[in-house]
C-alpha cells in the first residue's frame, strides 16, 4: 500500500500536468486569437454583402493589404439584400481601424487555384472616416470557383482551337501541299535548292577570289583610291568656291555680279517701259500705227519686188531666171578678161597713137 507522501507526491504530478496543459491551452487561444489583437482586445464587427460567399466559410481570414486583421465570425443569407444576398459579419482588431475607412472595398480571394477563400480589404485609395462598430463596407465582387472554371474553360477552348490549326498545318507539309510542304517532300525542290546554293557558293569564292566586276568591286583598292581622290577633289573646289575662287567661286562670293545682274535687270526693265511708252524705233514698232504700217508696206514692196524676181521680170529677174543672159554676161566677162591679159601682156598692140595732119 502506497504512502501518504507518496500519494501526494502523484497528486502534485497531475496538478501539474494539468496546469501545463491549461497554460498551453491558453497560449493556443492566444494564438488562434491572435489575428484580432488577442483574447482580451477589443474588436469591432463589420458587415459586408456579396453576390456569392465562393467558397468563403467561417474563420476565415480577413486582411488588409495582405496583412491578417480579423476573422470571419458569421455567414448568412439575406433574401431582400439582392443582388448581394451573402452577409459576411468579420470582426477586426481595433487598432486596425485607424487604417480602414468607410469607403474601403472588400473582396473574397482565393489563397491560389485550390486553397481556401478569405476576405481582403483595399483601402489604397480610400479616403473616407474611419468605420464604427457594425458598420458596412463596400464590396468588390467574390470569384467563385465557378467562374475560374469557366475562364479556364475558354482558355482550354482557345488552346485545343491552336492545336487544331496546328494539326491542319502540319497534315498540309506532309500532304506536298503549299511552298513548304513542296520543299519538304518534292525531291525536285530539293535538287533546285542544293544547285542554288552550290551556284551561290560558287560565286562568293569567285566574288572572295577577286574574280568579275562585284569581286574588284570587293576586293580591289583601286576603286577605294580612286573615291578618295575623287572625295579630295571634291572638297578641292568646294573650298574654292566658298574662298570665291573662279567663275563659280565668283558667281556665289563676288557682290559685283550681283550689282551687275541688278543694273542690268534695271536697265531692261527700264528698255521695256520705254518700249511700252512707244519711244524709239522699237517702241513706235510696238505702238504708232503708222510706223508699223510703212514697215508694213515697205515689207509688202519687197516682196513684190523679191516675186517680180523669182518670175523674171525686170533686168534682175532676167539675170535670176534668163540662163541666155546669164551665159552672154559670163561670156563678155570671160572676153574682157582676156583682154584685159593681153593689154597687160603687149600693151603696144592695143594702144596705137595716130597723127594725122590736115
Amino acid at each position: 500500500m502506497p504512502s501518504r507522501r507518496e500519494i501526494q507526491w502523484a497528486q502534485l504530478k497531475v496538478g501539474g500536468l494539468v496546469l501545463a496543459a491549461l497554460a498551453l491551452l491558453i497560449g493556443l487561444i492566444f494564438l488562434m486569437t491572435g489575428a484580432s489583437g488577442g483574447l482580451f482586445a477589443h474588436r469591432v464587427v463589420l458587415r459586408c454583402y456579396f453576390p456569392n460567399a465562393g467558397g468563403l466559410k467561417v474563420g476565415a481570414v480577413v486582411s488588409l493589404e495582405g496583412v491578417t486583421i480579423g476573422n470571419v465570425v458569421r455567414m448568412r443569407v439575406v433574401p431582400e439584400r439582392n443582388p448581394n444576398p451573402v452577409e459576411v459579419v468579420m470582426q477586426v482588431g481595433e487598432k486596425y481601424l485607424y487604417d480602414l475607412h468607410t469607403d474601403s472595398v472588400a473582396s473574397i480571394q482565393a489563397a491560389g487555384v485550390l486553397g481556401d477563400s478569405y476576405v481582403d480589404i483595399d483601402s489604397k485609395n480610400s479616403t473616407g472616416p474611419r468605420p464604427r462598430n457594425d458598420s458596412e463596407i463596400m464590396q468588390s465582387g467574390a470569384p467563385t470557383i465557378q467562374s475560374v472554371i469557366n475562364s479556364s474553360q475558354v482558355s482550354i477552348e482557345e488552346i485545343n482551337h491552336l492545336i487544331r490549326k496546328i494539326e491542319v498545318l502540319m497534315d498540309t507539309l506532309n500532304s506536298s501541299r503549299g511552298t513548304v510542304g513542296e520543299l519538304i517532300n518534292d525531291p525536285t525542290m530539293k535538287k533546285n535548292i542544293v544547285s542554288i546554293a552550290k551556284n551561290l557558293q560558287t560565286v562568293t569564292e569567285a566574288m572572295n577570289g577577286n574574280k568579275g566586276t562585284i569581286g574588284k568591286l570587293l576586293n580591289d583598292d583601286t576603286l577605294y583610291t580612286k573615291m578618295n581622290t575623287a572625295v579630295d577633289n571634291l572638297n578641292a573646289i568646294t573650298a574654292d568656291l566658298n574662298a570665291g575662287k573662279g567663275t563659280a567661286g565668283k558667281l556665289l562670293k563676288d557682290e559685283t555680279l550681283y550689282n551687275n545682274v541688278n543694273a542690268a535687270a534695271a536697265n531692261a526693265n527700264k528698255l521695256v517701259e520705254q518700249i511700252n511708252s512707244g519711244q524709239g524705233s522699237l517702241g513706235k514698232l510696238v505702238e504708232d500705227p503708222e510706223f508699223a504700217k510703212k514697215l508694213d508696206d515697205t515689207i509688202s514692196n519687197l516682196d513684190t519686188i523679191l516675186k517680180g524676181i523669182n518670175e523674171g521680170k525686170g533686168t534682175a529677174g532676167q539675170l535670176v531666171q534668163n540662163r541666155a543672159l546669164y551665159d552672154h554676161l559670163d561670156q563678155t566677162a570671160d572676153q574682157a578678161q582676156q583682154l584685159i591679159k593681153g593689154m597687160r601682156e603687149n600693151p603696144k598692140k592695143y594702144l596705137v597713137i595716130q597723127l594725122k595732119l590736115f
